[in-house]
């Protein structure tokens, strides 16, 4: 049963069907205000003569606003009585008292929102001096019919009122002086302020959730913590992805820059960081981008440690954790600048033909692919007995390579130039000679035979680059 009309300060309920054979109210707030209405009324009579018209759907439309419930209601002979019931509004100060009550514990909000009344909200307020609910003599009538006590008309009017506080106890709350989204501004703002003054209400008193407010206990319900988010303001907006990075701003002014300062790789370097923040920015946003893989095989079999791959934010913290001779291969691999590819092969303590590699690698796999070329690491006795298996199980008998293992993680095929090399991720990386050196061949993968497949595809020009 959804209201129409203006929320806040009037809200205006259709006609509701008949109610033949069912109760007028279910819920203990709805027969608490039935109880008023019957300990009000001075003629029995005139109450079922009410719930007979309530029955038969005589109630017309029922506005709700604050301290008047109205409705018409029609007689047997189709005679119409513009029908109202006074209750009593709060006063700003009362509200001031209910919104703190209210506040000091988020499972009253919680129930609120559920379209439950909280019994503890009421009784907190009968504590202050406050009856949410009304008592006997609460309910004022006035009819067209000048009846001086409950009337038909009125009665009626109010067993149609209990169905709605069944469904909605902001009903009742409106009655006594503020709408849902009024009411649940000020509680939202209260609860702002009360965050922005460490806990305590804006004159300084600690809330009932505090340490003080407790008797030194602390901690709240699931329930109220849970309720309390809807306290809490909305998110701004998510930012939205530009089409391209930002430009970075020219340095090349006619002011001499401090010496030891190189404004052209100033430049360079925050041209460089505007395009892996876009990148993360745009992987951030997109659907998925926190669901990463998670490295198979190794891990819990004798194999290497198993990692898993990097959302955006962890490709930051790792980017971060570079050493300055492995960014400085990250930044050659994307510089197109030859002057800056030499500077940072000069600066890593590379030669020219290490740096190529180095970018090779690192254009199959990132710092992972850097440290296979670049380290040597050697797999316990446990891990070389699972880098065994795994090459005896690649191939077929009468297809296996002859393999040689070449120190540490590294495996030559026996008469050819091709190499398989394990990471410590537990993939196997292609390698193939080139001239004096190994040169990878191409990406990792799980499966051996796939891997030196991938590098007896790539043949002399994939090792030469």
């Amino acid at each position: 049963m959804s209201g129409y009309g203006h929320e806040g300060d009037e809200r205006t309920f259709a006609a509701l069907p008949p109610a033949r054979g069912a109760a007028f109210a279910r819920t203990w707030w709805g027969l608490s205000w039935l109880k008023a209405l019957e300990d009000t009324a001075l003629d029995g009579q005139q109450l079922k003569a009410g719930r007979r018209h309530a029955r038969a759907g005589a109630v017309g439309a029922v506005s709700v606003r604050p301290g008047r419930i109205t409705a018409v209601v029609k007689d047997r002979d189709g005679t119409a009585y513009r029908s109202d019931v006074l209750v009593r509004e709060f006063s700003a100060e009362e509200w001031e008292r209910l919104l703190d009550l209210a506040v000091d514990s988020a499972g009253h909000i919680a129930a609120l929102l559920d379209r439950e009344m909280p019994p503890h909200l009421v009784e907190d307020a009968a504590a202050a001096g406050l009856e949410l609910l009304p008592g006997i003599g609460d309910l004022e009538p006035e009819c067209g019919c000048e009846a001086w006590d409950h009337c038909p008309h009125t009665s009626a009017l109010c067993y149609q009122v209990a169905r709605l506080l069944d469904e909605d106890p902001f009903v009742l709350l409106l009655m006594r002086g503020r709408g849902e989204r009024t009411l649940l501004d000020q509680l939202q703002a209260r609860s702002a302020s009360r965050a922005a003054h460490g806990g305590r209400g804006a004159d300084g008193a600690p809330g009932a959730d505090t340490a003080e407010g407790t008797g030194g206990m602390t901690g709240v319900s699931a329930e109220e913590a849970y309720a309390a988010g809807f306290l809490v303001p909305p998110l701004p907006a998510p930012p939205v992805a530009g089409d391209a990075p930002g430009r970075s701003p020219s340095l090349d002014t006619e002011t001499e820059p401090e010496p030891g300062v190189d404004p052209a790789a100033l430049e360079f370097l925050a041209s460089d960081a505007a395009v892996r923040a876009h990148r993360m920015l745009v992987e951030a946003l997109a659907d998925g981008a926190s669901a990463g893989g998670t490295s198979g095989g190794a891990s819990g079999h004798g194999g290497p440690t198993t990692r898993s791959t990097a959302s955006p934010v962890a490709a930051a913290a790792t980017a971060a954790a570079l050493t300055v001779a492995q960014d400085a291969v990250r930044l050659a691999a994307g510089s197109p600048v030859p002057w800056i590819t030499a500077r940072l092969t000069s600066g890593s303590g590379r030669t020219r033909a290490e740096m190529d590699l180095a970018t090779r690698a690192w254009g199959f796999g990132g710092a992972a692919a850097l440290a296979v070329l670049e380290e040597e690491w050697t797999p316990d006795a446990e891990a070389l007995v699972w880098a065994g298996n795994r090459l005896t199980e690649a191939w077929e008998d009468d297809e296996r390579p002859a393999l040689r293992r070449s120190g540490g993680a590294r495996w030559t095929v026996v008469g050819a130039e091709a190499q398989l090399r394990l990471g410590e991720d537990g993939r196997w990386w292609p390698y193939l000679k080139a001239g004096a050196r190994w040169s990878p061949a191409g990406p990792a993968d799980r499966d051996p035979a796939t891997t030196l497949a991938t590098a007896l595809a790539a043949g002399p020009t994939g090792a030469d680059g």
